[in-house]
């Protein structure tokens, strides 16, 4: 059937347009339906023509980054499900004696940006190895791990402003980071950030890298499909050890499971949905709540709430 929204796309962006397009390959959790046109944008340009097709068809927009810390709903996305291209992948390094910057697209995996980092010989960033996802997703929920998140490196994020359809350059200090959080409007879209990096021994580096990626096979079911951590540590503690405690690992909704290796990570099988998932989710939250009087808060992103 036509879609004249899929047709508008088409004919102002550069980046393929996709009709009807399955979102669940796009996620690691392999869960949820299908969008109702997928863009994958490579310019400001192909951005500015996304923004104007929403709002001249009054469809909301998604954008999916690298699908880590999302659950799509099984009836899918009404509007237009946004990919950043390879144009917004682009890492640049700056060296001095005692320091550096790296300036990576918001398409980048923050492993490879970790990885870039190390050969540079700048350090402070290879927990970014442990995280599966781009800068651009890291910036708005400041991404972190093994002690380190974003906030701590952060100098400045380069902002699309989909209403204005104009570039902005906020310092970190304006984003209002805070944890597994920020302050950013809902119309802006980070499409680059900007770190600085202490010197470091590039061997040295790319040993913690290597133990951060060792950790992760020996803790993490990264060999499954998941969403990194389900919910955020409670203050003063861990949301894995009080789901763990509360006798909730291995637990099964359908095709979804609390993950035997990780009680904070949910796994999911072939024909899962993303109501098992949230079936599930509310069955640990809740009897959490009643075991411990912890209210647990999610850290995945449910499209669409």
């Amino acid at each position: 059937m036509a879609d004249a929204l899929v047709d508008q796309l088409a004919a102002t962006c550069s980046g393929r347009v996709d009709g009807g397009a399955p979102l669940a390959p796009l996620t690691t959790l392999r869960v949820g339906g299908d969008a109702r046109v997928l863009v994958e944008v490579e310019s400001d340009e192909d951005l500015a023509a996304v923004a104007t097709a929403a709002d001249e068809h009054a469809v909301p927009l998604l954008i999916v980054g690298r699908g880590s810390n999302m659950l799509v709903p099984d009836d899918g996305w009404p509007g237009i499900a946004v990919l950043l291209g390879r144009g917004f992948t682009a890492i640049e390094v700056d060296v001095t004696d005692d320091g550096g910057t790296l300036r990576a697209g918001a398409a980048a995996p923050l492993p490879k940006v970790a990885a870039t980092a190390a050969a540079a010989g700048l350090g402070g960033f290879a927990w970014g190895a442990g995280v599966p996802g781009s800068v651009g997703g890291a910036v708005r929920m400041n991404a972190g791990a093994h002690g380190g998140d974003v906030a701590d490196v952060l100098v400045e994020a380069e902002l699309f402003r989909l209403r204005s359809r104009t570039r902005e350059l906020w310092p970190a200090a304006q984003l209002g980071l805070g944890y597994r959080r920020s302050a950013l409007p809902t119309d802006a879209l980070v499409v680059a950030a900007t770190i600085a990096l202490p010197r470091a021994d590039a061997d040295a580096e790319r040993d913690a890298i290597r133990d951060v990626q060792a950790w992760r096979r020996s803790h993490q079911p990264i060999n499954e499909p998941n969403c990194g951590s389900v919910f955020r540590n409670p203050p003063g503690d861990a949301a894995g050890r009080l789901i763990d405690a509360a006798g909730l690992r291995g637990l099964e909704r359908g095709g979804a499971q609390v993950s035997e290796r990780h009680a904070n990570f949910i796994v999911t099988r072939p024909g899962a949905t993303a109501q098992d998932v949230l079936a599930l989710m509310k069955t640990v939250h809740d009897t959490v709540l009643a075991e411990y009087g912890v209210d647990l808060r999610s850290e995945l992103v449910v499209v669409g709430r």
